[in-house]
């Protein structure tokens, strides 16, 4: 953690892109995707919100005893989750996190929350992760990865193209005290994971390659920085479609000192909640 705040302190940005960087980094991946008009991305939103309240996410919630607010959830959900695709849209994971969160800084009594994130995209895990250290008072910080650029102009396969390019940084402007809370970092992970220099994560969230070797290699970091109760969630553990995250999963619950908990929420789109059990 020490070398981030370093480059933070020297360049007065929460936004790093590492020099150490050795694959060609993606510069428009949406680019060629078809632009609709505002209200296309208002019905699909409102559609997604209504199949994705199911039973299974507000047991969940329940469980845990933290609701995100809606009108705020709605909001967000419009601008990074809200795009044009062939798989249905999901922003249960949204909810997870912020519930899980929420749950874990309060049971813990801790001076400073370290959060890690692989797989950023256009922001919208970070945010409600965020949204729960501010909505429990709490003295976090968030570090994402992603292979997307952070303040450089491009499409995002989202409602804001019909208004041009935007940097993810005006892509999440609404969101100003949330932004305050996170650290952005374009790479590759399985490159640059190794060279932070953080020291301590309570709590990850992984969602970036999907293979089995840099899901271990991801979670294999995370571990070496935890200890008992410290949390890490994975994303897409559904068998048939993300077998490599399934098998690297059941892995991590035979070789190491997690607990294990899935949420199979439908047929299309599972999670893994891993608790460390000892140290």
């Amino acid at each position: 953690m020490k070398i981030i705040k370093d480059l933070l302190r020297k360049t007065r940005s929460k936004i790093l892109l590492l020099p150490f960087i050795e694959r060609p980094l993606p510069k428009n991946p949406f680019k060629g995707i078809k632009i609709f008009k505002e209200d296309v991305y208002l019905k699909l939103n409102d559609e997604a919100l209504i199949k994705n309240d199911n039973k299974k996410i507000n047991a969940f919630e329940k469980e845990n005893g933290y609701l995100i607010d809606p009108i705020w959830f709605k909001k967000l959900s419009l601008q990074t989750q809200t795009c044009i695709k062939d798989s249905p849209l999901n922003f249960n994971h949204g909810r997870i996190l912020y519930s899980l969160l929420s749950k874990y800084i309060v049971k813990n009594n801790s001076s400073q929350f370290l959060i890690f994130e692989t797989g950023t995209a256009r922001g919208f895990s970070s945010i409600c992760m965020a949204k729960a250290i501010i909505d429990r008072n709490a003295n976090g910080l968030i570090t994402t990865i992603d292979s997307l650029p952070h303040n450089e102009k491009i499409n995002w396969n989202c409602i804001s193209d019909s208004k041009g390019k935007k940097s993810r940084e005006e892509l999440l402007s609404h969101w100003e005290e949330e932004l305050s809370r996170i650290i952005f970092i374009q790479g590759w992970t399985d490159n640059i994971i190794d060279r932070l220099g953080i020291k301590r994560i309570n709590f990850a969230f992984l969602d970036a390659q999907h293979d089995k070797d840099s899901v271990m290699k991801e979670f294999k970091f995370v571990s070496d920085r935890q200890t008992e109760g410290d949390i890490v969630v994975f994303d897409d553990v559904t068998k048939g479609i993300f077998n490599e995250v399934c098998q690297a999963v059941d892995e991590i619950e035979v070789k190491f000192p997690y607990e294990i908990k899935r949420l199979q929420i439908d047929n299309k789109r599972g999670y893994a909640i891993a608790t460390k059990i000892y140290k």
